[in-house]
């Protein structure tokens, strides 16, 4: 790669050692060979449509002490399955095992969990295609399947 190329004819040699450097730079490299999408479980999408296996209760991380409700879910485009955050009062209520709802991130730094619930990347923002901030403030009951 030698000394610095300057002048003419020295478009080739400066394109190519830019090339060759931004290969050693970890977020270009990630983002080339697509590595964040083959391990994200919805595949690069924004959201996705899921099938409640189980309620569970996560633990908060310290200082804070409570255990944060959470659902086991599969993903239905691909089988995988991920734990979701349920916000709101009383969300718990409203899904049931084998309800549908949809997830999206949580939006913790780099798709990581956020806040003090460990290992949840995921937030279930509507159950049977009806919004979990609607049937909360019980503007919308839930349909029946």
């Amino acid at each position: 790669m030698g000394k610095a190329s300057k002048g003419l004819y020295s478009a080739r040699s400066l394109q190519q050692k830019r090339k060759h450097f931004r290969w050693k730079y970890r977020y270009y490299k990630r983002r080339a060979l697509r590595l964040d999408i083959k391990i994200d479980p919805l595949r690069g999408a924004p959201m996705g449509r899921c099938i409640v296996l189980e309620k569970v209760g996560v633990e908060s991380k310290q200082p804070n002490s409570a255990i944060r409700k959470c659902v086991r879910l599969q993903i239905i485009k691909n089988g995988r399955q991920v734990t979701a955050f349920l916000p709101g009062d009383g969300a718990l209520n409203y899904v049931d095992e084998h309800d549908e709802v949809m997830i999206c991130g949580i939006g913790g730094s780099r798709g990581r969990s956020m806040g003090d619930i460990p290992g949840v990347r995921y937030i279930v923002t509507s159950v049977n295609g009806v919004s979990l901030k609607s049937l909360i403030l019980g503007k919308v009951e839930k349909p029946r399947r």
